[in-house]
């Protein structure tokens, strides 16, 4: 029987790992939260949760599955479908919620009214899995939509060199928009290594969230691409950890964690926003929102204040979905898969990354020679006039 194939999460491994736990926090006590670090000035939390705590809103987490009885989220979660475990044929699953533990854990230290909706689609292994009975991120997204998830909040992602594309999980994707749920997932933790694509945060409606280190610049993990909307904290987050205790971790999914608790207290300031409108508020009162966009880090760190604030009185929402009618198909059909990318021929790409280097070195010796000429000739022209401009 053939399997789905379901990506890697890369949430234990690396720099390629969405989770590096780096020190354990001792053991926790009844009726504990998770102990704060630098997010909450960063995000500026104390005022947002002044507006705002998350009420009556369930935050979806498709991860590894949580540990419910975990001090810091005991009686705030409920446990769905485990998707991955009923068809896995990995022998390393991670069946005590060690990511998704940390994962919900991090949504309501920003969203501490929220609810958690465990949804265990992966394994949290190094290399991909094929499980039966279907893809599980699609499933999960299904089974969210289904038992009135608000926000849904992915800190999982592809390692694999950009051939990750789901029909399914798009599909998927497409019944959350016209559900009205925003969907929120890692940009991935693989720097700028090749620019490559990650999957969920590559597809189109998902709201990508890079990394911060502590300064506000790009975690250097933190991968570089277009689509990356937003930014929050994803250096040393103190979380919690399927033992009990807590945890420091790294990476795109405790950022992503966090944002999708700013999201949470947008949806209890106003139930009413759309995903189109949650994206344009994170986007337009986004650290950077005034000077552009940026592939490193989107708009930049979500300002969760402004972001409550503006989800009062939200932008109009002119998106809507569209029949489409043109031809059946776009090319002439050649046998090619329309949902897979080829393979990176990464040989090809070392030997045309040598040539093109050489390249750039003889363009830059040129150059160079050419500026030695004429400043030589410079040299024979008289000097400029006083107050003249002087080329940058």
């Amino acid at each position: 029987m053939s399997g789905t194939t379901i990506r890697r999460t890369g949430v234990i491994t690396s720099t390629a790992a969405l989770l590096l736990a780096t020190a354990a926090a001792g053991t926790a006590n009844a009726a504990e939260t998770t102990p704060r670090s630098w997010e909450y000035q960063a995000l500026k939390l104390d005022a947002a949760q002044r507006l705002a705590q998350g009420d009556g809103i369930t935050v979806a987490v498709l991860d590894t599955g949580v540990e419910a009885d975990h001090p810091a989220l005991k009686g705030k979660v409920t446990t769905g479908p485990d998707y991955f475990g009923e068809g896995s044929d990995s022998e390393r699953a991670d069946n005590e919620g060690q990511h998704g533990t940390a994962m919900a854990s991090d949504v309501l230290k920003v969203a501490p009214k929220a609810k958690i909706l465990s949804l265990r689609v992966t394994d949290g292994s190094e290399e991909p899995t094929s499980v039966k009975g279907g893809n599980p991120i699609a499933r999960g997204i299904d089974y969210a939509i289904e038992h009135g998830a608000d926000v849904i909040s992915m800190s999982i992602g592809d390692q694999m060199l950009g051939n990750s594309y789901d029909e399914d999980e798009t599909d998927a994707l497409g019944r959350a928009a016209l559900a009205g749920i925003p969907v929120l997932a890692s940009a991935g933790n693989n720097g700028d290594l090749f620019n490559d694509a990650q999957y969920p945060a590559g597809y189109p409606g998902v709201i990508a969230v890079a990394a911060l280190q502590q300064n506000g610049t790009r975690a250097a993990f933190s991968t570089v691409r277009t689509y990356n909307a937003v930014a929050a904290p994803g250096v040393d987050i103190m979380s919690a950890s399927n033992t009990g205790g807590y945890a420091t971790i790294n990476g795109t999914s405790p950022a992503t964690a966090l944002a999708s608790g700013v999201v949470a207290l947008m949806l209890s300031h106003n139930d009413k926003l759309t995903p189109a409108q949650v994206r344009t508020i994170l986007t337009t009162t986004a650290g950077h929102a005034a000077q552009g966009h940026s592939p490193l880090d989107g708009y930049g760190i979500i300002d969760a204040p402004a972001a409550i604030e503006a989800a009062a009185k939200p932008p109009a929402d002119r998106t809507e979905p569209v029949a489409y009618e043109g031809e059946e198909h776009l090319g002439t059909p050649d046998g090619t898969s329309k949902t897979k990318h080829p393979e990176l021929e990464t040989e090809l790409v070392g030997i045309g990354g040598g040539a093109a280097a050489v390249g750039l070195l003889m363009a830059v010796g040129a150059v160079l020679i050419g500026l030695a000429g004429r400043r030589r000739a410079g040299r024979r022209r008289a000097a400029p006039a006083a107050g003249g401009t002087m080329a940058r």
